[in-house]
């Protein structure tokens, strides 16, 4: 059975451009490993900037290899150069019953 995860990424200073890359480039790598399911994913981003983005694994197994395959460590330190993960909770969004966010076309 999957398993839903909702991230959320907050840009370092001047980083915006290339959190979106790595976002865009995120599903990707993740579905050419294929630890993840054929559901769409979602990138959305908050008022102050913090991607989100909402996906379905395959599986608890998938999480767990996907901490071990290289292609997804190496995307990982791609994400840790350009952003911080943060809850959701700690966003302005996140305050309200029904949270909006500006849709990405990624």
């Amino acid at each position: 059975m999957g398993r839903f995860v909702i991230a959320a990424f907050k840009p370092k200073p001047a980083m915006q451009q290339q959190l979106l890359a790595v976002v865009e480039k995120h599903w990707r790598v993740l579905q050419e490993q294929g630890l993840v399911t054929e559901r769409p994913r979602y990138a959305m981003q908050a008022a102050d900037g913090t991607v989100v983005e909402v996906f379905e694994w395959l599986s608890p197994d998938a999480i767990e290899k996907a901490h071990h395959n290289p292609a997804v460590l190496a995307l990982w330190a791609e994400f840790e150069a350009v952003c911080e993960y943060v809850p959701v909770s700690g966003l302005a969004e996140a305050q309200h019953p029904f949270s909006e966010f500006q849709p990405l076309p990624l």
